[in-house]
């Protein structure tokens, strides 16, 4: 495998369900890990079910933000363009025309990427190179027998006793990685001999009646059939019904959905416990409690057994209902002190809802539509706004009529607002709230108003974004209600005093804000707050006070992962710590603020106004640092990740240097090949460090002399040492 991704851009491991691919591309990637500069990423793609969504979870999973209206595909290549990584997809059959075509671009586009795929089928793409993962050989597969069998049975061990039993048992199951496990887990009931004796009778008439096809896929189904076989009724009855599941699920979800028909709610417990000790389910600890999971393949036989008995639009259904009520409930206590338990649990069901939404859309009814608009704090709230714009849209298109519609109409405006997209905004709210005013719908009438200002207020026209400010206010107060957007109506409006020079209506605003937020243990809309009082104290000058305010804006919004949020924090850190003559400081934060901000939307909105703080920072930080150091700080602060970047900001790391970073002739992977050059590696191993061939190696090699105008390689490594120096 080393030698192939040092060969190859793109490798497909190809082979059975079970064989081990996935365990091959891990390995594969630890041990190539040190060639790959900025590092290697794994994606599992096996619970995605929409093919649109498969660029999504490509971006979640690699750290790349991006809520903005622009093409993810084209936010992924701009974001990798210069790097040099390797990705691993995992379990990419199903969506393999996304797949190919995703990684068609990204090989494109992106010169320093190499893809490592696992599929059963290969992707078609230019320059693949395929490699069929064949089962174990004897000795590895009696290692692993042997591994499985003492965690079941300490003291177990393969020696001259048992050696012939164990073999004919591995040949049995083909030298597949998951057949021999689902095996071996069955010496904790059986002894070695039974456990032959039984393999080989149920092989036998199992594949009997099996004509054609790969001897691999049958001997894995033989597998794992006779593994289905040993479970007692319930545990079949649950396998199947759990394979509804994507990801992971809870026993509360188990219990809601696996259960009825025969089946007591209290029995699941105790079946998913048995599923647990035959090793076809796999339990996770999570700081939320103990998950579920079942493994690809034995999801899919689970999948293949409720089709087969016509239950699998039923228990989609219940799956669908469980999500819809529990995003209900996930609504209802986000106005409250549970709102950080709220997020992490709700990225934890991430891929269950992704399934729950899909089946909706694939049926008729409002069921889509609903689920889409509940789960706006999700969205708008824990930095979700490209995928919730994803599933928005798709609900604003339905032929859904009344509050439903409504509400996914003002919700989408929300989420459209927050990217910028201010055309379409206004579209959807002014829709919503000329039906809020034809079939007299207060609420909707009362969230379209409060939103319409917000648009108003980023596009600098103030006037009429007060006056939609004070009549959506004065419509949640007449209607009695009390929750994040009502907070919000107050900050923003007091945002727009503070462009205004109104500042002591901007910090009266924002204090009732935050004691309500305070009264009912919200923190999320009573960060903005805390924001806006910054900026209150900043004008005012009292720097500390602001920076205090700050920090805890970030803080609060870093366990959230609101990159909006996050970005508004880190800007007004930058400019207090500009007017505090700490240049260093304010260019390294407006430089991660850039970087940020292409992930979110248009920078500080587009708006005049919140624009206007940025630009004098910038100017002040020039005029402290020189043109040429502010620019090497500004590039550092863009090149940190944002977990570094908040910890910087917060106060949790020393703050940088100043750095000047020498000019060179070299490209980036130029200036690899010298430094190991300088490092005192020859050709071979400098190709074989970057995973590269030799030919492309001493090609850098050759361009380097030219560059610098050298003519050994002892003159390089004295250039970089000196630069070092």
């Amino acid at each position: 495998m080393r030698r192939l991704l040092s060969e190859s851009r793109l490798v497909t491991l190809t082979g059975v369900g079970g064989v081990g691919k996935t365990r091959l591309a891990l390995k594969a990637a630890a041990e190539t890990s040190r060639a790959f500069r900025d590092g290697v990423w794994f994606v599992e793609l096996g619970g995605v079910t929409d093919p649109e969504l498969v660029v999504h979870t490509v971006l979640e999973q690699l750290g790349v933000h991006d809520d903005t209206v622009r093409q993810h595909r084209t936010v992924l290549i701009e974001q990798l363009r210069d790097r040099h990584v390797l990705m691993i997809l995992d379990n990419c059959e199903h969506v393999v025309e996304a797949t190919a075509g995703l990684v068609d671009a990204l090989l494109r586009g992106v010169p320093g990427l190499r893809v490592l795929i696992t599929s059963r089928e290969r992707l078609g793409v230019d320059g693949e190179h395929l490699w069929q993962v064949a089962p174990l050989p004897q000795d590895p597969a009696l290692t692993l027998f042997a591994e499985r069998a003492a965690a079941v049975e300490p003291g177990f061990v393969v020696g001259a006793h048992n050696h012939g039993t164990v073999t004919q048992i591995c040949t049995l199951l083909g030298g597949i990685p998951l057949a021999i496990e689902l095996a071996a887990v069955r010496l904790r009931v059986l002894t070695l001999e039974h456990l032959l004796s039984r393999l080989d009778d149920t092989f036998r008439v199992l594949q009997d009646g099996k004509r054609g096809g790969d001897p691999r896929h049958q001997t894995l189904q033989a597998a794992v059939d006779w593994s289905f076989h040993l479970c007692t009724r319930a545990e079949q009855i649950l396998w199947a019904r759990a394979s509804v599941f994507s990801g992971t699920f809870d026993l509360e979800a188990a219990e809601r959905v696996c259960s009825g028909d025969s089946v007591a709610v209290e029995a699941i417990m105790h079946s998913l416990a048995g599923l647990v000790d035959k090793s076809v389910v796999i339990a996770e600890q999570h700081p939320a409690g103990t998950r579920f999971r079942l493994l690809e393949p034995l999801r899919q036989y689970g999948l293949e057994k409720l089709r087969g008995a016509g239950r699998e639009r039923v228990m989609r259904e219940r799956h669908r209902d469980h999500f819809i009520e529990w995003a209900e409930g996930r609504e209802k206590e986000w106005f409250g002190p549970v709102q950080p338990q709220i997020f992490s649990r709700t990225r934890l069901e991430h891929q269950n809802l992704r399934s729950a939404l899909d089946f909706c859309f694939a049926d008729d009814g409002d069921h889509c539509v609903h689920l889409a608009a509940t789960l706006w704090f999700y969205w708008a709230g824990c930095g979700m706004l490209g995928e919730g714009r994803h599933w928005l849209d798709r609900a604003v298109a339905r032929p859904a009529t009344g509050p439903i519609r409504a509400k996914a109409l003002w919700v989408n405006g929300y989420v459209a607002t927050l990217q910028g997209d201010i055309p379409a905004s206004t579209r959807m709210l002014e829709e919503c709230r000329k039906y809020a005013v034809e079939a007299g719908d207060a609420p909707a009438l009362a969230y379209s108003t409060h939103r319409l200002a917000c648009t108003h207020l980023i596009g600098d026209d103030l006037a009429l974004a007060d006056s939609l400010f004070e009549e959506a206010m004065n419509l949640y107060r007449v209607q009695g209600t009390v929750n994040s957007h009502t907070m919000l109506a107050g900050i923003e409006l007091a945002i727009s005093a503070t462009f205004q020079h109104d500042f002591a209506a901007a910090e009266r605003l924002c204090v009732e804000a935050k004691t309500v937020g305070e009264q009912h243990g919200e923190l999320w809309a009573q960060a903005y707050a805390i924001y806006v009082l910054a900026l209150c104290a900043w004008v005012s000058g009292d720097f500390t006070r602001a920076d205090q305010l700050g920090r805890e804006c970030l803080r609060i919004k870093r366990t959230f992962h609101d990159l909006l949020g996050i970005v508004l924090a880190i800007e007004v850190l930058a400019w207090i710590a500009a007017s505090q003559g700490n240049a260093v400081r304010a260019a390294t934060l407006l430089g991660a603020t850039t970087e940020i901000w292409q992930s979110v939307g248009y920078p500080m909105f587009g708006s005049r106004y919140f624009g206007a703080p940025h630009g004098e920072c910038e100017s002040r930080t020039i005029a402290a640092l020189g043109e040429q150091e502010f620019r090497a700080v500004f590039r550092k602060g863009m090149d940190l990740e944002l977990d570094d970047v908040i910890a910087l900001a917060i106060g949790d790391q020393p703050e940088p240097e100043p750095v000047i970073i020498a000019a060179t002739p070299l490209t980036k992977r130029e200036q690899q090949v010298a430094d190991l050059i300088a490092g005192g590696l020859t050709n071979k191993e400098i190709a074989a460090r970057l995973v590269i061939a030799r030919r492309t190696a001493e090609g850098h090699v050759e361009r380097i002399l030219q560059k610098l105008g050298f003519t050994s390689r002892a003159q390089i490594a004295t250039w970089v040492t000196e630069r070092r120096n």
